[in-house]
């Protein structure tokens, strides 16, 4: 069945109405258009059948047509979160009584190891000045050092509270998944970023009259910085420096775990310091340095050449 054949059938019907429900939503012309590339898919596919037919089985013999016409793992994934949207939609509009296609598995992914930058890269982004368009570049240095320098999570880096820096002992209190506390140790990188922010801070807060606030990070309204704003600082930090747009808050963290290992730090110690429950977790790293580690063997081992 083509597409101009399957224009008034039951599922092109309601694809028209879950479109028309997205613009509504004020949903961005990119989703949409992402959806409706793959729905019409489903509706040639589909053709006159009635919606309340349609079962889990029929929904992986269309993952199996995609497969069959070569269309990735990925690909098919993207076809079946589509479907799950849309099957979704119609329950609430009581088109259907239950969404069959949460009974279908999403194929396995492999996992793609995330883009580290060196540390040649880190420190020249760090060493850097801030982008002439920062609003709040002794701020946004922190965040940097704070990311990299600790090894700390998006979330646990806005939620640090003043109280929680330690300067003498050179540590912080984070609080991390689960609301499980620990102790970070930072460098004398951190501390000289965290010196030059202080008075910019007290000025910020005493224009808005917040001084009672307990948030290290602020933004120039004087309340706590979000985490979707650090998102957007790091973005634009990294870009100025040189850097992929795909670094992010976690590419720093990862980064954090793979130079230490890379400088010899042991496995347990840099779990510790990344807060993660499992040794599994960290040993992700280790995939990180596979690149340095067969270099190495290479120039150094007797049988490599």
């Amino acid at each position: 069945m083509s597409a101009s054949d399957s224009a008034q059938t039951p599922v092109a019907t309601a694809l028209a109405g879950f479109l028309r429900a997205l613009a509504q939503r004020n949903a961005s012309i990119h989703t949409i258009k992402a959806y409706r590339t793959d729905l019409e898919e489903f509706v040639i596919f589909a053709g006159p059948e009635e919606l309340k037919a349609m079962d889990h089985l029929y929904i992986r013999a269309f993952l199996a047509q995609l497969y069959e016409r070569g269309l990735s793992k990925a690909s098919v994934a993207r076809a079946l979160s589509s479907l799950r949207s849309f099957f979704k939609w119609m329950g609430r509009e009581r088109m259907i009584e239950t969404n069959p296609a949460l009974l279908v598995a999403a194929p396995k992914l492999p996992k793609k190891l995330p883009r580290v930058p060196t540390m040649e890269e880190m420190n020249s982004v760090l060493d850097a000045r801030m982008p002439e368009d920062a609003a709040f570049a002794e701020r946004d240095h922190l965040i940097m050092e704070l990311l990299y320098g600790c090894g700390i999570r998006n979330s646990e880096l806005t939620g640090i509270n003043l109280e929680d820096i330690h300067l003498r002992q050179g540590l912080i209190l984070v609080r991390g998944k689960g609301k499980k506390e620990r102790q970070v140790p930072f460098g004398d990188s951190a501390l000289n970023a965290l010196r030059g922010y202080r008075p910019r801070r007290d000025a910020v807060l005493e224009q808005h009259r917040r001084t009672t606030e307990t948030a290290l990070l602020v933004n120039l309204r004087g309340t706590r910085l979000t985490t979707r704003s650090v998102g957007r600082i790091v973005k634009a930090i990294a870009v100025a420096g040189g850097l992929p747009r795909e670094v992010h808050p976690h590419t720093l963290r990862h980064a954090f775990g793979t130079h230490m290992l890379e400088q010899g730090a042991d496995l347990r110690a840099i779990q510790e310091l990344l807060g993660h429950e499992r040794l599994s977790t960290t040993q992700r790293y280790t995939q990180l340095t596979t690149t340095q580690m067969m270099a190495v063997y290479d120039d150094t081992h007797p049988r490599a050449k």
